[in-house]
């Protein structure tokens, strides 16, 4: 049995377009349920086992597929992250205070 993970990186395996099919859409090989079908239900909250109950032509990989596939979809077309800037000790808490001796001197 493979991992999801090794499954989720064929999805170029799992998902096909055809013109014949759906109009072009990205589909799952040997289904009519589209791509988008999927990635929908995924939004909305449902759960892999109520997406394969609700498509009953669909594997599990073939979820795992879709999620893959927008994660690639995402590669370099997310915002960067954000910079944080560092500080040192001193630029959090001040400069050290010089110790004042008995008659409030430095």
């Amino acid at each position: 049995m493979s991992s999801p993970r090794n499954e989720a990186a064929k999805y170029k395996d799992r998902i096909v377009r055809d013109r014949r099919i759906c109009g072009g859409e990205a589909v799952f090989k040997g289904t009519r349920v589209t791509l988008t079908t999927v990635l929908a239900s995924l939004a909305d909250g449902d759960s892999i086992e109520v997406i394969l109950r609700d498509f009953p032509s669909l594997a599990p990989q073939d979820v795992h597929a879709a999620i893959a596939y927008a994660a690639a979809c995402t590669v370099g077309k997310l915002p960067p992250r954000p910079h944080f800037r560092t500080f040192s000790r001193n630029q959090i808490y001040g400069e050290p205070r010089r110790m004042l001796g008995a008659r409030g001197r430095a």
